[in-house]
Formats: structure tokens, C-alpha cells, sequence
């Protein structure tokens, strides 16, 4: 379902294939495999929870399957991540933000991550706020990056891998480049490209369209 910004959810059909594509157009990235292990986080009726499906079922991964009431626990969620020795995270910037607090007031736990990526999405990532994150952990363990999509769009539209770098330029949410397999234009409102600076709405064509 659409996030209902603009008015009511509305369903959106996405197939398979789509889903398929989208792992196969990403997988420079992030070779998923049979050796990582996922959470499911987010609800059913979230197009996150597509992502995190089947990057891990397609790729022979773990899923474990948070309940609802450990998800609203961060320091109770930052325990499992430990103790399941989970190496995919997929967050919302408002959860990491939360988890984030968990990890400073629980050192011994955040130290036990075996976290390879934790890939955001579902709203605006603020930059500055990773500063506390950075202290605490090297840019690549895990790598956090950035990924922009809307359902229409099967889940993700772009990626940027981030680090200590360039989150001290607290930049509004950097978006990345359209994953290879998409088109991504900035268009004014006669629908030709904007020059290099100039704002205008994005569009995006390709494989993964609804």
C-alpha cells in the first residue's frame, strides 16, 4: 500500500518479476547470501517488508520474524540483533534514530553487532544525527545506506553508500543514484530536464514500475 500522504493508502500491484528484478539490480552492492541473517521489522502492509522478505528468502538467509511488542523496545530489539548475530537491518530513519539511542546507553551490546549493512528507508534521513553513531562505529561495520523509493516504484529507487565523511556535511537526505536497471530524471513542470542545481520533480521509468 501507498503511504497515504497524499490521501487514503491505496493498494498498488507490483509483480513478481519486479521483486525479483530488484534484488538482481542491487546485488553489486550487496551479494546477499545464504550466510546473512535479516529481520523482518516492519508491517506486511509496508512495502519495506517486501525487501526484507525476499533479499533474504530469494538469497537462502534467516528471517527472523520480530513481534510487534519487541519492536517497540529498542534496547530488547538491539539484544536480539546481538544475539541472533544479524548482518542485514532494514530501518526506517525514526527507528535507527531510537536504536541509536539503545546502542549509547547499552555499550556492551553494540559492541556484539555482527551488522554488515543497515539500509534505510520509508522516510528522510538527517545526516547530522549519525554523528553519535559514527563515534562509536567504523564507516564499514556496518556500512549505512541511503535508499529512496515509493511502492509504485517496487520499494527502492536509488542508493548512496554513506560514512563519517559525509555525514558531517549535514546535508538534507542524500538520495544517491537510480539503481542500474531504473531511469531517473529531475523534470520542470513542461516535463524537460533541469539543469544541474535547479529544483524541479523527480521521474522515474524503467523496470520496476507498477
Amino acid at each position: 500500500y501507498t503511504s497515504g500522504s497524499t490521501g487514503k493508502p491505496k493498494g498498488v500491484v507490483i509483480p513478481q518479476q519486479h521483486v525479483v528484478r530488484l534484488l538482481g539490480a542491487t546485488e553489486q552492492w550487496f551479494q546477499f547470501g545464504p550466510d546473512d541473517v535479516w529481520t523482518l521489522f516492519h508491517s506486511h502492509a509496508f512495502d519495506f517488508s517486501v525487501w526484507e522478505l525476499w533479499g533474504a528468502l530469494l538469497r537462502g538467509g534467516r528471517l527472523i520474524i520480530i513481534p510487534s511488542l519487541l519492536s517497540r523496545s529498542p534496547a530488547d530489539f538491539l539484544r536480539l540483533l546481538a544475539q541472533e548475530k544479524v548482518t542485514v537491518l532494514n530501518q526506517t530513519p525514526s527507528a535507527f534514530y531510537q536504536l541509536m539511542q539503545a546502542d549509547q546507553e547499552h555499550p556492551d551490546l553494540g559492541s556484539n553487532l555482527t551488522l554488515r549493512c543497515v539500509i534505510f528507508g520509508g522516510e528522510a534521513l538527517e545526516l547530522k544525527r549519525l554523528h553519535d553513531w559514527y563515534e562509536r562505529h567504523e564507516d564499514t561495520a556496518p556500512t549505512l545506506i541511503n535508499m529512496y523509493g515509493i511502492t509504485e516504484t517496487t520499494v527502492h529507487v536509488s542508493y548512496i553508500a554513506l560514512n563519517q565523511k559525509l555525514a558531517a556535511t549535514e546535508e538534507n537526505s542524500l538520495i544517491g543514484r537510480g539503481i542500474p536497471d531504473l531511469q531517473v530524471y529531475v523534470l520542470d513542470s513542461g516535463l524537460h530536464p533541469v539543469p544541474a542545481g535547479v529544483a524541479g520533480e523527480l521521474y522515474i521509468a524503467g523496470a520496476g514500475l507498477a
